[in-house]
């Protein structure tokens, strides 16, 4: 049978820890050559909404010592609209009901058959929070106590949750640009860990004085800048243009999450990357050289050095994401829904064939 489940049903399964724990078996082994994930592609055409563009994109991974092996496909109505004088990537939940569309595929590398079939909503912040968390567990201070968030959207809450979980955290001041928005994350997030959740009016207010900083946004510009800087800091991102390159080049130890070179990205004639137009996003910060600095996969096996002083600077840029990441954790959410006893069972039979494709 193969397993459908729902995002519901895959939040009550996930756990933050384990997902630490399964990225950090599966860094190590791609570090040693011995899992795989394939360069994200991204089909772009123009739209039927002149504020849009259709993109089509996927992301796959295969991990051996799990059995696994997934496809990730996003189908996404895109815009780029400014907020505060910054662009900013929005999807649309254009589908039926307002509804977003991304799916994940598990497969077994042991028979090929589908194993399970869920969206790709609640699996893709845990994984950017728990692969952001690897980031502070080797490279923030071990006597980290204090974070700085900026950002309140759906990505901050598993970015807070994470940190929280590599380190003994008891300060945390949140910043975004809507009050309403930041100051509703910081209520939520007291409540979730326990703890005062401050929501400040400036980010320099929020980052002042803190051991960690989080960007956590949908910026496409940069958000941290480099007076804002103190020794001993680590820096997080989740995408490319959130700290600024002079602040980048005020850190002492800077990691990448790959050495990947980025999304293959086509587009039709009559239309051109609004990103890669505006110099932004996916186009910022170019005139660092990614290639040369070590990744996490190095970072976790030991092949590059973790924080060395207490003074240092550091930094994790994840500027794209792996397709391994969702068959690491997709694993974890099929072995736990079946152990439960949850989701819907489907006629693998549906999914397979006996005419050879």
């Amino acid at each position: 049978m193969t397993l459908v489940l729902s995002n519901d049903e895959v939040s009550g399964l996930l756990a933050m820890p384990e997902c630490i724990e399964v990225l950090e078996q599966v860094y190590s082994e791609l570090a040693r050559g011995l899992c795989l994930s394939r360069t994200t592609s991204e089909c772009m055409a123009p739209s039927k909404r002149p504020d849009a563009v259709y993109a089509l994109k996927s992301m796959d991974g295969v991990i051996p010592s799990l059995g696994v092996g997934s496809v990730r496909i996003n189908s996404d109505l895109l815009t780029a609209p400014s907020e505060g004088g910054r662009m900013r990537r929005v999807k649309v939940p254009a589908a039926p009901n307002n509804r977003y569309v991304g799916l994940v595929f598990l497969f077994s590398s042991e028979t090929g058959e589908p194993l399970a079939i869920f969206p790709d909503g609640v699996v893709q912040r845990f994984r950017v929070g728990a692969t952001n968390a690897l980031g502070a567990k080797y490279l923030a201070r071990d006597d980290s106590s204090s974070v700085a968030i900026l950002g309140s959207g759906w990505q901050a809450e598993t970015q807070l949750t994470g940190v929280c979980t590599v380190r003994s955290i008891d300060t945390v001041r949140c910043y975004s640009p809507n009050r309403e928005r930041r100051e509703a994350f910081a209520a939520r997030m007291s409540r979730q860990l326990d703890m005062a959740v401050t929501a400040v009016d400036a980010p320099e207010q929020a980052v002042a004085g803190a051991d960690i900083v989080l960007c956590a946004s949908n910026a496409l510009d940069p958000i941290f800048f480099a007076p804002w800087v103190e020794p001993g800091m680590h820096l997080s991102s989740i995408k490319r243009p959130e700290i600024e390159p002079k602040a980048l080049r005020r850190v002492d130890r800077l990691v990448v999450h790959t050495h990947d070179k980025g999304s293959t990205v086509l587009t039709t004639a009559d239309l051109q990357d609004p990103e890669k137009a505006a110099g932004k996003g996916r186009a910022a910060a170019e005139e660092i050289d990614f290639q040369t600095l070590p990744c996490l996969a190095d970072l976790v096996s030991g092949g590059t050095a973790g924080r060395r002083s207490d003074e240092e600077v550091t930094c994790l840029v994840n500027h794209m994401g792996l397709g391994l990441q969702f068959a690491a954790v997709g694993a974890v959410v099929y072995r736990k829904a079946k152990a439960k006893g949850i989701g819907h069972d489907l006629p693998t039979d549906w999914f397979t064939e006996k005419e050879h494709p």
